[in-house]
């Protein structure tokens, strides 16, 4: 049967691997109880199992840098066995057994019944061995232009990070495709400098809700970025509770499945941007997996890393009316869904990796009808706030950092006089409010984002109002 969705909408989470998030779904290549998989501990020498986590936070991001994930997949020349001594490495009186962890649906409620009631990827790889930005590179438009690391908090150089490639949102509009980013703080999608273009396409999250109730103006691609900072923070990056996120999950899918048209007609992907330093058993260096790896340009590292390698696997979930329960045991990675949407809506070429890649839509079974029976709701948990950040996470220093830079960039397009001396008053304060106080780096790197969006044409209000759960 032909391809019957009409709207593709994507959220994309962070930093979790398959065996950590999905790994008990049945029929999956995930966990196994009865057979546990271990990393060797080298300050204790004892081996540390895989084992089931009832922590909903945690009070360490894991290492997941380009060289931490080598570490990790390599480790002592068993595949996947260098995890607990990467963690140990950068964190050496830390609790190594939380990255060997798994969960099951007590604490991941939304995310465990959607993967048991719809279609599981359980060869879905993150493009790269690395942190978030190149991964949701790849996402957006195929490639990282050579770029495997991120900004410190202190300086982001745009004659480093210049990320001018074409975007899948630049070639849905070049086919006359509407599409719309909806965001919560921060959109990491305004690094590609030619989405400034398309301000006017992005709206904050609670416009994601109301925009759902009419299916005859929902656009045909979505793309929803998570909360990046706290409070409410709901990415799922550590240190975050992890129940905000899937409580998103949640409430993304109940706002489409309130309507019958829209839901009847939709796709939702359900993906993570990479494994986060965490566990997982599949070794990407698999001969079967790496022959697919195409490096998406002539690009290099300073390390001389070609892009010829996946990233460790992520949970992907794809949630239909129109697709019955399986499992996909095809490889993908995240310009698989590049190229389902390339072949779907004739787009344009985006990166050697795309056109390479296998569309996920290769291996699905359209129903010709909706099914009658899927959830109607999922329950929405209300999660108690985190405890104030005393420090950022890397992915959050770098938005800091870019917003700093679009900061500077705005104020130079002032011409003297009093309009420029009033921003420059307002860039002060902000600075200020930052330095005083770590937890203000959040709101205040948002409020610099939404001005530079605005100063392209952007409606942005000038808050952020909670929407209600759904």
């Amino acid at each position: 049967m032909p391809d019957p969705i009409e709207h593709v909408i994507v959220l994309m989470l962070e930093n979790q691997s398959f065996d950590r998030m999905v790994g008990l779904t049945p029929d999956v290549d995930g966990v196994n109880p009865q057979a546990l998989h271990s990393n060797p501990d080298s300050i204790t020498g004892q081996p540390v199992l895989q084992n089931l986590s009832t922590q909903p936070r945690m009070d360490f991001d894991p290492p997941h840098d380009y060289d931490d994930v080598i570490t990790q997949i390599q480790g002592t020349g068993q595949p996947c066995s260098g995890f607990v001594n990467a963690f140990l490495r950068n964190n050496p009186k830390g609790n190594a057994g939380e990255v060997m962890a798994y969960y099951d649906s007590s604490l991941l409620p939304s995310l465990g019944a959607l993967a048991r009631e719809f279609v599981t990827c359980d060869r879905w790889f993150s493009s790269v061995p690395g942190p978030t930005w190149p991964n949701r590179f790849f996402l957006n438009s195929g490639t990282s232009l050579g770029h495997i690391d991120m900004p410190s908090l202190a300086h982001f150089d745009p004659a480093v990070h210049l990320y001018n490639q074409p975007t899948v949102f630049e070639r849905l509009s070049e086919a006359n495709k509407s599409w719309r980013i909806y965001f919560h703080d921060f959109s990491q999608t305004t690094l590609m400098i030619r989405q400034e273009l398309y301000a006017l396409n992005y709206r904050y999250m609670p416009s994601f809700y109301l925009d759902c109730e009419d299916e005859a103006n929902f656009p045909q691609y979505t793309f929803i970025e998570p909360k990046f900072f706290w409070p409410g923070e709901n990415d799922q990056h550590p240190v975050s509770d992890i129940r905000r996120g899937d409580a998103l999950i949640a409430s993304v899918y109940n706002a489409i499945r309130k309507n019958e048209k829209l839901w009847s007609s939709s796709l939702l992907v359900i993906l993570y941007d990479e494994h986060g330093g965490f566990y997982d058993h599949i070794d990407p260096r698999d001969p079967a997996f790496r022959k697919t790896a195409v490096p998406p340009d002539s690009h290099q590292t300073p390390e001389h890393f070609a892009f010829d390698l996946y990233g460790l696997r992520v949970p992907a979930v794809l949630v239909s009316p129109l697709l019955d329960h399986g499992v996909l045991h095809g490889v993908y990675d995240h310009t698989s869904l590049l190229q389902y949407l390339t072949q779907k809506w004739g787009l344009g070429p985006l990166g050697a990796r795309t056109a390479a890649a296998k569309s996920f839509a290769d291996e699905l079974v359209w129903r010709s009808a909706p099914r009658d029976q899927t959830t109607q709701a999922l329950s929405v948990v209300q999660v108690p706030e985190d405890p104030k950040p005393t420090g950022l996470s890397e992915h959050q220093q770098a938005l800091v950092s870019y917003s700093r830079y679009l900061e500077s960039k705005m104020a130079g397009e002032k011409v003297p006089g009093p309009d420029r001396q009033n921003f420059l008053q307002q860039v002060g304060e902000r600075l200020l409010s930052a330095v005083e106080d770590v937890a203000n780096h959040g709101p205040v790197a948002a409020e610099r984002l939404r001005l530079y969006l605005n100063s392209r044409g952007a409606q942005l209000p000038p808050s952020t109002p909670a929407a209600p759960p759904q």
